[in-house]
């Protein structure tokens, strides 16, 4: 419940701090008074958008905190979920700058619009005059009637799968627009696939052909080079090895006589013995090369191919080419197995909808049971308000259509006055008659729909005399249920109130602000019989006003 809300540099309100209690409270004041800006102010508590014209003064920040009780409630997970601190007394504060910007927090911690709304609807229900007109939203009557039918939970389940649903439809849909696509390219792409696969291309494939082209297009110069080495290294006179070996025999005959000497010996010897391997070597890669046409033939047109391939596909390396064999060998096998994969979507699409369409079925066979019940509750509770006469008819139609809460279509008639066709509730009911409807209203899901407070602005509006005194005793009934804030012009009701709250204007400095009070019984009196008779208080108002606080 509200236990208190305050308020600073918000339109009228320079400073004001109010403590709510439980049962039902009523708030009086005149017209222009600032009811209003009261509820304007509570609103951007629970989430409503703000900017800077609501600023009283416009170089300071407006603060408006809102204190709830809420250890009843089970709101421990929501907390959790969003990452807040719980509290039993949890406080709401929205900071408006001058700036315009706006700011929100749940017990100290930063948090969005989104959140606060999500938890304001947990809190506190607001009833505005305007909002009789509710009762003609098709939306609003599904509520009504899924409370009484306990379908929140069911519903809730109906909604996630309906996400899921459309989300496979969705990929159901880019599937065949894909296959669409892809069909058209198929043979194109195919073709190109077995281009490249037919090539059976290796990563390092280019750089090896081009180095053998390089050596056997000049064979001749390498064979020339490798014969004149042989002969300047064999020559029996003047040869590089002859040279080599009279070196190292000379070496050998001094090499007792000193370590340095034998040291020569050593390294020539080496040399020798290294320059006899590379001319085996010279001489072997002498011998073995053969110049074959058909294998330059063959290297050429392996080379014009690669070359071929890349200029096509507009790449510079065998690995580009592979990575578009692969990204075609995909694109080939999109289309070879779509109808595979369209039809386990297809089944997966099946599975979703019959678990919802038997969600969807259960939903309306609640509402089927809980239509009776909240016609005769409605019937029973207006004709204590006066309309004796008023019957209701629920036309509910189960559909092949899914909808967000279901699969049914409803239609709310009423029969204001005996032996008159039913007909649509706004064409049918007066202001006067659409307040006590909705008050029955609120009455009946105050039973179902476990929710702190609620917040009646001018509901009363278009009744008087016996049938206000009724709606009051109503209001007070729901009030042994949860909290009940009830703005009101009608002094029946003014005086059903535990506690009595009013709204002035004063006049501080030239400076015309909003005040809120909690009246004494003395103070409740004088409010009543203004109510009753206007500003010059006679004492049959004060009577009377003694009569109905009593």
């Amino acid at each position: 419940m509200l236990t208190n809300l305050s308020i600073k540099n918000y339109a009228l309100i320079e400073s004001l701090s109010v403590n709510f209690k439980d049962k039902l409270s009523i708030i009086t004041g005149e017209t222009g008074a600032g009811k209003s800006i009261l509820l304007g102010a509570l609103g951007l508590v629970l989430g409503k958008r703000a900017d800077s014209t609501t600023l009283k003064n416009k170089e300071v920040k407006c603060v408006i905190e809102g204190q709830f009780s809420i250890s009843n409630y089970s709101l421990e997970d929501f907390f959790q979920e969003n990452d807040l601190d719980f509290e039993k007394e949890t406080i709401i504060r929205r900071e408006i700058l001058p700036s315009g910007k706006s700011r929100a927090f749940i017990n100290d911690t930063p948090t969005t619009l989104q959140v606060l709304n999500s938890l304001s609807e947990k809190l506190i229900d607001v009833h505005s005059q305007h909002q009789t007109m509710q009762l003609s939203d098709v939306s609003f009557q599904f509520q009504i009637l899924d409370a009484i039918a306990n379908n929140s939970e069911k519903i809730e389940s109906y909604k996630r799968g309906l996400i899921v649903y459309k989300k496979l439809l969705k990929e159901l849909k880019e599937l065949i627009k894909s296959q669409k696509l892809a069909q058209e390219q198929f043979d194109y792409n195919l073709h190109l696939f077995e281009e490249l696969s037919k090539a059976n291309l290796k990563i390092e494939e280019q750089q090896a052909i081009e180095q053998k082209l390089d050596k056997l297009n000049n064979i001749e110069e390498i064979k020339l080079s490798l014969s004149e080495v042989q002969s300047v290294t064999f020559n029996d006179e003047i040869g590089i090895n002859a040279l080599l070996t009279s070196v190292v025999n000379n070496l050998q005959k001094i090499k007792g006589f000193s370590k340095e000497y034998g040291a020569f010996y050593e390294r020539a010897l080496s040399v020798k013995i290294e320059f006899e391997d590379i001319g085996s070597e010279i001489e072997r890669a002498n011998e073995e090369i053969d110049f074959d046409t058909s294998e330059l033939e063959n290297l050429n047109d392996r080379l014009q191919l690669i070359y071929n391939l890349q200029k096509k596909h507009s790449v510079s390396s065998i690995s580009e080419l592979i990575r578009i064999e692969e990204e075609l060998s995909v694109k080939v096998d999109q289309v070879k197995n779509s109808s595979k994969q369209i039809s386990e979507k297809e089944a997966e699409i099946k599975n979703v909808s019959d678990k919802i369409d038997h969600l969807a079925k259960i939903i309306f066979k609640e509402r089927q049971k809980a239509i009776p019940v909240l016609t005769e509750k409605l019937e029973n509770k207006l004709m204590y308000l006066g309309m004796e006469n008023t019957r209701f008819q629920f036309n509910l139609v189960h559909l092949d259509q899914y909808f967000y809460n279901g699969k049914d279509e409803l239609q709310l008639l009423i029969s204001a006055n005996k032996g008159v066709n039913f007909g649509e509730l706004k064409k049918i009911a007066s202001g006067g008659e659409l307040s006590r409807i909705m008050l029955s209203v609120k009455s009946i899901l105050s039973e179902y729909l476990k929710l702190p407070t609620i917040i009646f602005d001018e509901i009363d509006t278009g009744v008087s005399g016996d049938v206000s005194q009724k709606m009051a005793e109503i209001m007070k009934e729901m009030s042994n249920n949860m909290q009940v804030i009830t703005i009101t012009h009608l002094p029946q009701i003014a005086a059903k109130g535990k506690q009595h709250y009013k709204v002035y204007k004063e006049d501080i400095a030239n400076n015309i602000v909003t005040k809120l009070t909690e009246l004494t019984y003395t103070e409740r009196i004088d409010e009543i019989a203004e109510m009753l008779g206007g500003k010059n208080i006679s004492e049959t108002a004060v009577e009377h006003a003694k009569q109905l606080l009593n």
